[in-house]
């Protein structure tokens, strides 16, 4: 069966069926297989409307075919699959395109005719109006993840997914990105589903954190922690720890501050 869409997402929402209201994302049984190996397997999954979801697990675990399927890039699949029509996706890659301007990139794949202010407008949401001319090649690796984002937001979603969006940045330009994302989600108030390795990005970001093992959700807890958070706090820590042994990896001691990924 190929991906399912449909548009509403909020509750009681006109010709929504009632089942389906109160959730942005709602998979039933979906099983993905390639060469007869089922890399998703029977899976369900719902996330709320709002809702920031952060999805953990080793690598090969299924999470980015996940991700691909609920953006509408892998339709060879059984089961079924609602997600909103209005939804984008940003990719650890930024993939801009080289001999487009970034504001020209931004309205990359829009409908009609947009007009430059509206790149402006989201290139701005993002801190990066002042290079609304430049060409890709001259933005440093936090700029062009932000002109990344500035492309889906312009999309005006009502899904968010996040493909490893800072895996490739530095340190401090993580830091900066995540804050990025966390202000974004909060005034957007788009459902975001974040695929990443890193256990102390999910426990920074999410309401709550899935852990995906052999096709399946096999482990989801709410994170019960007010923002802005901080990796200081006891309970931060508990939670990364919990989330480390579902990975089946080591918590180290609680005073190394080193992000930690998953696999």
């Amino acid at each position: 069966m190929a991906t399912d869409v449909h548009r509403p997402v909020t509750p009681n929402a006109p010709n929504t069926p009632t089942t389906h209201a109160t959730s942005a994302v709602r998979v039933e049984g979906l099983t993905r297989s390639f060469d007869g190996r089922a890399v998703i397997d029977q899976l369900d999954l719902d996330v709320k409307p709002g809702e920031f979801v952060a999805l953990l697990g080793r690598s090969g675990c299924g999470k980015s075919t996940l991700l691909r399927i609920l953006a509408g890039l892998d339709r060879d699949i059984e089961g079924t699959v609602l997600v909103p029509r209005r939804k984008a996706v940003a990719f650890q890659a930024p993939r801009l395109m080289p001999w487009k301007r970034v504001w020209r990139n931004v309205l990359l794949g829009l409908k009609g005719k947009p007009e430059r202010g509206v790149a402006e407008r989201a290139l701005e949401e993002v801190g990066l109006k002042h290079r609304t001319n430049a060409w890709p090649k001259t933005l440093s690796g936090g700029e062009a993840q932000r002109a990344s984002l500035a492309r889906a937001l312009v999309r005006e979603p009502d899904l968010l997914l996040l493909d490893e969006p800072f895996g490739a940045l530095d340190a401090l330009t993580r830091i900066k990105a995540q804050r990025l994302v966390d202000e974004l989600w909060q005034r957007r108030g788009c459902a975001v589903l974040l695929v990443t390795h890193d256990v102390e990005e999910a426990v920074l970001l999410a309401d709550r954190v899935l852990v995906m093992d052999e096709g399946v959700i096999a482990y989801e807890t709410e994170i019960d922690l007010d923002r802005p958070r901080g990796i200081s706090d006891p309970r931060f820590a508990e939670l990364r720890a919990e989330l480390l042994k579902r990975l089946g990896v080591d918590a180290p001691d609680a005073a190394e501050a080193e992000p930690v990924a998953a696999a």
